[in-house]
C-alpha cells in the first residue's frame, strides 16, 4: 500500500483518486471547492463534477493542501493546468523530498510555455516527475471502462511505479520516456477537438471531421518533433489515440465547446454557461505563441485562435484552411 495525494477535485482527480483507492492505496484529495470535500467525506461523491459515481472508501477528502501531502510518497497533480504552478507553490513545504509527482494535468502554461512537468519540475527540483496521459474520460473510468494510457519519465524507475500504482483490470498504463511526447499530445489535441466541434457546429460532415483529425495530427507532430518528440509518439496513445477520442467523442468538454460556437454563440457566452474547463480555450493561445517561437506552421491552430479571440467567423476560418496554398500532404 502507497500513501497518495490527489491535488485537484474535478473529475479527473476524482476519478484518478477513485482508481487509487480501488488498487488500495491509501488516499487523500485535495479540492480547492470545499463542498467537494465534503461531499466526498461525507456521501463518498463529488457530486459537483462527478455526479453518479462512489468514491472508494481508501479516499479521504482534505480541505487543505498541507494535509493531503503529509507523508505522501507518490503526488498526483490534476488541476487546470493555469492555476497548477500557484497550487504547488502553496503546498511547496509538504512535498517529501524526493517524491515521485505524477502530472495530470495537460496543457501549456501561457507565459512561460513550459509543459506542465516542466512546471513540476521547476518548482519541485528534488522530486521525480511522471505524466499520465491518454484516451481517458474521467466518467468511463470512475465506472471501470477499460482504458489504456501512458506513464512517461526520463527516470525508468518512476515511471515503472506509477505504472504499477495505477494500473488495474480495467486501467492499463504503459510506460514511455518520450515526455515531451506525451505532453504535447495531451495538451495540443485540445485545441483539435475544439476545431472539430466549430466543424460540426457549422453542420460541416465526417469528411471535415476526418481531414481534421489527420491535419491536427501532422500539425502535432510537427511541434512536438521540434521539440525533441519522437514522431512514433504522437502516433500512439497519448497522441492519436487521446486527439481521436477527445475529437469525436460525446463527453468532450472541448468539442462540445467548438459545437457552441460553430453553431454562433460567443467564446464568452460558453464560458459563462460552463463551470468545467476547457483546457483547449487556454491552450490555443500558448500553443500558437510556441509554434510562433518555434517557427512551425500550424493553421488549424492559428483558425481557432482567430475564431475565438479575433472575432472571425467558423465558416471564414474553415474557407481559409481550404484556400491555403496547394502542397505535398509529406511537407514538413
Amino acid at each position: 500500500m502507497t500513501r497518495c495525494a490527489v491535488l485537484g477535485g474535478g473529475a479527473w482527480g476524482t476519478a484518478l483518486a477513485d482508481l487509487l483507492g480501488r488498487n488500495g492505496h491509501d488516499v487523500r484529495i485535495w479540492a480547492y471547492e470545499r463542498d467537494v470535500i465534503e461531499a466526498i467525506n461525507r456521501s463518498r461523491e463529488n457530486r459537483r463534477f462527478l455526479k453518479g459515481h462512489k468514491v472508494h472508501a481508501r479516499v479521504v477528502g482534505c480541505a487543505e493542501i498541507d494535509d493531503a501531502l503529509d507523508g505522501s510518497e507518490l503526488v498526483t497533480v490534476a488541476t487546470p493546468s493555469h492555476v497548477m504552478r500557484s497550487i504547488i507553490r502553496s503546498g511547496k513545504g509538504s512535498f517529501q523530498a524526493g517524491v515521485i509527482v505524477v502530472v495530470a494535468s495537460k496543457g501549456i502554461e501561457t507565459n512561460s510555455l513550459a509543459l506542465m512537468t516542466d512546471v513540476a519540475s521547476a518548482e519541485l527540483e528534488e522530486s521525480t516527475v511522471v505524466a499520465i496521459s491518454g484516451p481517458s474520460f474521467a466518467t468511463e473510468v470512475a465506472s471501470r471502462q477499460p482504458t489504456a494510457v501512458v506513464v512517461a519519465s526520463t527516470d525508468a524507475d518512476a515511471a515503472l511505479f506509477a505504472q504499477q500504482s495505477f494500473s488495474s483490470a480495467d486501467f492499463r498504463a504503459y510506460t514511455h520516456d518520450d515526455v515531451i511526447g506525451v505532453e504535447i499530445g495531451g495538451a495540443l489535441k485540445n485545441v483539435m477537438a475544439v476545431a472539430t466541434g466549430i466543424a460540426e457546429g457549422v453542420g460541416l460532415g465526417f469528411n471535415a471531421r476526418a481531414a481534421l483529425i489527420t491535419r491536427g495530427l501532422a500539425e502535432m507532430t510537427r511541434l512536438g518533433t521540434k521539440l525533441g518528440a519522437e514522431a512514433a509518439t504522437l502516433a500512439g496513445l497519448a497522441g492519436l489515440g487521446d486527439l481521436v477520442l477527445t475529437c469525436t467523442g460525446s463527453l468532450s468538454r472541448n468539442r462540445s465547446l467548438g459545437v457552441e460556437i460553430g453553431r454562433g454563440m460567443s467564446l464568452e457566452e460558453v464560458l459563462a454557461g460552463r463551470e468545467t474547463v476547457a483546457e483547449g480555450v487556454i491552450t490555443t493561445r500558448s500553443a500558437r505563441a510556441l509554434a510562433a517561437r518555434e517557427g512551425v506552421e500550424m493553421p488549424i491552430v492559428d483558425a481557432v485562435h482567430r475564431v475565438l479571440f479575433e472575432g472571425q467567423s467558423p465558416r471564414d476560418a474553415i474557407g481559409g484552411l481550404m484556400s491555403r496554398e496547394l502542397r505535398s500532404e509529406t511537407d514538413r
